[in-house]
């Protein structure tokens, strides 16, 4: 029994199918390429962070050494 031109696109359509559940072949695949990744945060964000915090621990370092200074002169003298 030959088949009606509704069976052959129907086979042809699962064939794709069926192909492409299988993949490809080994010489058929493209070598992926090497993306870059980009970091979340540029450098300008990333030494503005570092200030605020490095700036922040380095005033109150500042602010309190001098009263640590005081207090260690009158136990000490």
């Amino acid at each position: 029994m030959a088949q009606t031109p509704q069976q052959r696109r129907a086979n042809e359509k699962f064939a794709k199918h069926e192909a492409a559940k299988r993949g490809k072949a080994p010489g058929n695949v493209a070598k992926p390429t090497k993306q870059v990744s980009k970091p979340s945060l540029s450098k300008g964000w990333v030494v503005l962070l570092a200030f605020v915090v490095c700036g922040g621990l380095l005033f109150e370092l500042l602010r309190v050494v001098p009263e640590i200074w005081a207090m260690l002169t009158r136990v000490l003298g």
